[in-house]
């Protein structure tokens, strides 16, 4: 392994790409400890220690911590994030978006240039909602926002709207520069931040004797065979052949040899657990502002993290969810029109309606063990926290988004090294692209 990092940084460009991934990393890192002007943020850290199992608790995930601290880059990359997954839903029900994401490159380049102007608004009234929601907020008869008004707004809403675009611009210039995927790593380095807190929580439990060693012995084995897992289901896929006829264009000779349809496991990702986690926090967010509403507060016992109602449904909708976005995102009919457009045939299988339906039928029964996966991992915490007693949150959203990355980030290092004739991590096979 030593001399795979050696190789690594023997090669100028490889070596020049990862310092600089590593540099922007470094000032995503000290922008975040950067407080926005006007807000108390020792106030506005008790807030959110008592927010736990919230909407707000989700975002802050996604904001690396930077919204409890009340940074510059409080908004973090979830604009952009929003802004993508909103174009993505529109190109399944509006035709000119769906016919600009089958122009290849000049296509992808305005739906890029789309979300860039999403981002923005979408930053600009979260920024407002964030501070009227600071100005109205006290703990403990202590108001986070000493100094309010319009002054205070129009602030606010500038620091946190550039500090998104700054966020958005160095993460563009990682994809493009650097190594891996830029906001997939700001996201990933967030979350890893968070790390040695936990590690150091979970060792002091130890040494109270909350967590008994023999307990923890096994709580490792389980994130060890989790993280396998992980692994496995994001590199799995079902590969379907498609044979393509031999064309003459020409006095070129194109087609005449086999390829694959490669259909992932979990094709959806991470957005199934998202979109589920802010269903089952809803409750819990409104119980926040109307404390004294006695159906709300109703809801949210039965509702409560983890109890078995809570986790049944949850795990029912990311199932749901996965199906869902799958559908949105790969469509067997545009797959099968495609093949039969380039003179591709899945062998066995007449073209047109036939391949659609048979690729169709794959990818149900593909989906549902990577759906179960996913509902499993979400629910993986509250099991550990909750009824294994272990104060560490390990699984759900973040250890998906750390393991994807970093199998991303691995296979382009490794393509580099191969391209350059060195052995890459893996003596045996080659890690498998993720899409």
């Amino acid at each position: 392994m030593i001399k795979k990092f050696q190789d690594i940084f023997s090669i100028p460009e490889l070596k020049r790409r990862i310092l600089f991934t590593i540099g922007l990393l470094i000032v995503y890192r000290i922008g975040g400890h950067i407080t926005a002007p006007g807000v108390n943020p020792i106030a506005l850290k008790a807030f959110f220690t008592a927010q736990q199992g919230t909407i707000f608790a989700l975002y802050d995930l996604f904001a690396g911590g930077n919204l409890r601290r009340a940074t510059i880059f409080a908004l973090g990359i979830m604009p952009y994030i929003s802004a993508s997954i909103i174009l993505q839903l529109l190109q399944a029900v509006i035709p000119y978006f769906e016919k600009l994401a089958k122009e290849g490159e000049e296509g992808r380049k305005k739906l890029t240039q789309y979300t860039r102007y999403g981002t923005v608004g979408l930053a600009l009234v979260q920024s407002v909602g964030i501070s009227l929601f600071l100005e109205n907020m006290n703990v403990g008869g202590v108001p986070v926002v000493p100094y309010g008004g319009i002054a205070f707004k129009l602030l606010t809403m500038i620091t946190l709207t550039s500090g998104t675009i700054f966020v958005m611009w160095l993460g563009e210039q990682i994809s493009e520069r650097g190594i891996g995927n830029g906001i997939s790593l700001i996201i990933m380095i967030g979350i890893i931040a968070r790390y040695p807190t936990d590690f150091l929580n979970t060792w002091r439990a130890i040494k109270l004797g909350q967590v008994t060693p023999f307990r923890m012995i096994f709580f490792i084995a389980i994130m060890v065979v989790v993280i396998g897992g992980v692994i496995l289901i994001t590199q799995g896929q079902r590969r379907i052949p498609v044979q393509y006829a031999k064309r003459i264009v020409g006095r070129k000779i194109y087609g005449g040899r086999a390829q694959y349809i490669p259909l992932r496991v979990n094709t959806a990702g991470v957005i199934p657990i998202i979109f589920a986690q802010s269903i089952m926090m809803f409750p819990s967010t409104l119980a926040a502002f109307f404390r004294q509403s006695e159906f709300i507060g109703t809801v949210q016992t039965f509702l409560s993290p983890g109890s078995w109602l809570y986790l049944s449904l949850y795990a029912i909708i990311i199932i749901f969810f996965t199906y869902f976005y799958t559908a949105i995102i790969l469509n067997p009919i545009d797959l099968a029109e495609n093949m039969k457009k380039y003179g591709g045939f899945i062998p066995g299988i007449r073209p047109g309606k036939r391949t659609s339906d048979y690729i169709d039928r794959i990818l149900t029964r593909v989906t549902l063990p990577g759906a179960v996966f996913l509902a499993f991992i979400a629910i993986l915490p509250d099991i550990m926290m909750r009824k294994g007693g272990l104060p560490f949150y390990f699984g759900g959203t973040g250890l998906l988004i750390v393991v994807g990355v970093m199998l991303d980030t691995l296979q382009q290092i490794e393509t580099h090294l191969l391209m350059r004739h060195y052995d890459g991590f893996m003596k045996k096979g080659r890690l498998r692209g993720r899409r």
